[in-house]
């Protein structure tokens, strides 16, 4: 009919579709802005609770690392306070009081811990009854290394007559040292050394000046006496007698011996005094003075501690037939080596307590020679045993020789002002007709030694000295595998 549908809507114009699509992105930013703000908020809440997470972790982890540092700290404090109070006992059992308070009274806060004042209240009192000694009545024992075996000690066949006679009167046996050592021990006596008989006061000129020591103290009923050992080189004549190859450090870093027996087999132990006394006083702490040891008195010309440190065996000059003949035995011979070794033999030694002396390079008798023979003898003692022992100022005479006459030395003895030159300040000869000798002079201690020996202890055994008489019974150590009568042969 051509009539117009009034309600049919009108074609929206070009401006009104642009205003619409204005509208809608302003709507599509402001939800966009709106989703960005959200995400932000979101993002920081996020932030802020991860942050705080973080933070609260952080400041756990300190806390426990604090608690923790706290506990390491106080279970320090506590093993070190165990420790000082072991050590400061096992001082204490060596009679060296004074160490152990000094030890305790570093302790932080020791006044306040009942324990330590305890222990200090107790070395205190026990200090104060300690008894003088008189030093002139300290004896001198000493040894040579000990018969591991005797069969191979005392074979004729094998080493012949003369050198069996020798072993028999120089030697002691390892069951013999074990037992004077044990009765000695029983009997109250101490191992001190040589330099606690005397206080040392160095003059400006860097000599030494000596007076006795009387300050000197014991519990009652204690006895010290002062140890040597000679010839700790284990010579090649040794060899076929039984005796250790050499010393050597453990595992544990004590020094023990080498040993190969009869049957060839090779292990480490406790074959000669060295190695015995130190395993005796680890188990008797109090057998030992402020950890003294004793004196061991070194030739050089086989070497030291059975290493071949000579420089014979190096250059191959004037060499002795035992000593070729080791040499040809041991092809990979390494001079520096067994120098090397040595040095840490004799520091191990040291760290033990161990002192040193010269027994002279050549192991002479000292009483009628020359000085120039004796100063060609000492420069070479300096060049191949002091490089690997360090500096001494004792000197043990072989063959029990010495230098002077009993009423002491003087500065007209050539041979006393020759030694006294070379630094020694400590002399001793053998003297087994007494129990105890000794000289002290502003320049020198001298002194006597016994020689606790195959021949000492058959004398002993038969009544015929009184020396061992204070320290052991004779009777009960001689070793009765011993061929008999021990003949005196010389001295060592």
């Amino acid at each position: 009919m051509g009539t117009t549908d009034n309600n049919q809507r009108k074609k929206p114009t070009k401006a009104q579709l642009e205003r619409r699509r204005r509208r809608r992105r302003r709507a599509l930013m402001l939800r966009a802005v709106s989703l960005a703000i959200v995400l932000i908020v979101l993002a920081g809440g996020i932030w802020a609770v991860t942050a705080g997470i973080r933070r609260s972790s952080e400041k756990k982890a300190a806390e426990k690392a604090a608690r923790e540092a706290k506990i390491k700290a106080e279970e320090n404090a506590l093993q070190s306070r165990k420790n000082a109070l072991e050590e400061a006992e096992r001082m204490a059992m060596g009679y060296d009081y004074d160490g152990a308070i000094e030890l305790l009274r570093s302790i932080e806060g020791y006044e306040e811990d009942a324990d330590i004042i305890a222990a200090i209240a107790g070395y205190t009192a026990t200090k104060s009854t300690l008894v003088s000694i008189d030093v002139t009545t300290v004896p001198h024992i000493f040894y040579h290394s000990l018969i591991n075996d005797t069969d191979r000690a005392f074979d004729v066949n094998t080493l012949g007559q003369s050198t069996v006679d020798g072993m028999n009167a120089w030697m002691t046996t390892i069951e013999e040292f074990d037992a004077i050592t044990q009765q000695m021990y029983d009997n109250g006596y101490v191992f001190v050394s040589i330099k606690d008989l005397v206080v040392e006061t160095e003059n400006e000129d860097g000599t030494i000046t000596l007076s006795k020591n009387t300050n000197l103290k014991l519990p009652a009923g204690k006895k010290p006496m002062v140890l040597s050992l000679d010839d700790l080189s284990y010579y090649h004549s040794y060899e076929p007698a039984g005796f250790p190859n050499k010393l050597v450090i453990d595992s544990d870093g004590i020094v023990r011996c080498e040993y190969t027996d009869a049957q060839g087999n090779t292990t480490v132990g406790d074959y000669d005094v060295v190695a015995r006394l130190e395993s005796f006083i680890r188990e008797h702490p109090d057998a030992s003075y402020k950890g003294a040891r004793g004196i061991i008195a070194l030739t050089g010309y086989n070497g030291v501690f059975g290493y071949r440190t000579d420089t014979a065996y190096k250059t191959g000059v004037d060499l002795t037939p035992d000593q070729q003949e080791w040499l040809d035995k041991h092809p990979d011979f390494n001079w520096d080596k067994e120098v090397e070794e040595a040095t840490k033999v004799a520091n191990a030694l040291k760290e033990e307590g161990w002192e040193f002396a010269s027994h002279t390079w050549g192991h002479l008798s000292v009483t009628d020679k020359s000085v120039d023979t004796l100063k060609t003898d000492h420069e070479k003692w300096k060049a191949t045993v002091e490089n690997i022992i360090g500096p001494t100022d004792i000197i043990i005479f072989a063959h029990g020789a010495d230098i002077g006459s009993w009423q002491g030395y003087s500065d007209d003895n050539p041979q006393y002002a020759y030694f006294k030159s070379q630094g020694f300040n400590y002399f001793c000869n053998v003297d087994g007709s007494q129990k105890a000798w000794l000289q002290i002079t502003s320049d020198y201690l001298r002194q006597g030694r016994i020689n606790l020996d195959g021949y000492m202890l058959y004398k002993a055994s038969q009544g015929n000295t009184d020396v061992t008489e204070a320290l052991f019974d004779a009777g009960s150590v001689f070793d009765s595998r011993r061929p008999t009568p021990v003949v005196a042969v010389g001295k060592g």
